[in-house]
């Protein structure tokens, strides 16, 4: 019976542990990382190249890519592509471009490029 007089104490101990002062409040994302944040979400619109067999696509990317590197990318990437790979169930893909891995679901019209730093690109067919 002694160690049942213990639990008391040790509950009491536990309970009041969880008192003190209040943590300090989440700092609030500063106004002006939110637009920046916003677009890298939605990405920037790239304009458009040829894709397999001519197709066109409009291009977007989010991170730190610029359009002139999305649109060297995807042309070697569908400049890469087998028919083979085009034509796969499983969807072309993924193919490695340089730093940049592509490629899309079965029957999908867009094209996903990504790196390990977490840069993308996509290309939709029109």
């Amino acid at each position: 019976m002694k160690s049942l007089s213990v639990l008391p104490a040790a509950l009491a101990v536990v309970l009041l542990s969880g008192c003190g002062a209040d943590p300090a409040p989440a700092a609030a994302p500063s106004p002006s990382s939110a637009p920046a944040a916003d677009q890298a979400l939605a990405g920037s619109p790239c304009g458009e190249v040829t894709g397999f067999q001519g197709a066109k696509n409009k291009v977007v990317v989010r991170g730190k890519t610029d359009c002139a590197e999305a649109a060297q990318v995807l042309k070697d990437y569908f400049a890469k592509l087998t028919p083979a790979e085009a034509a796969s169930p499983q969807g072309p893909g993924p193919v490695v471009v340089g730093a940049w891995t592509c490629g899309s679901g079965p029957n999908d019209p867009v094209t996903s490029c990504s790196t390990e730093d977490e840069r993308q690109i996509e290309a939709t067919r029109t």
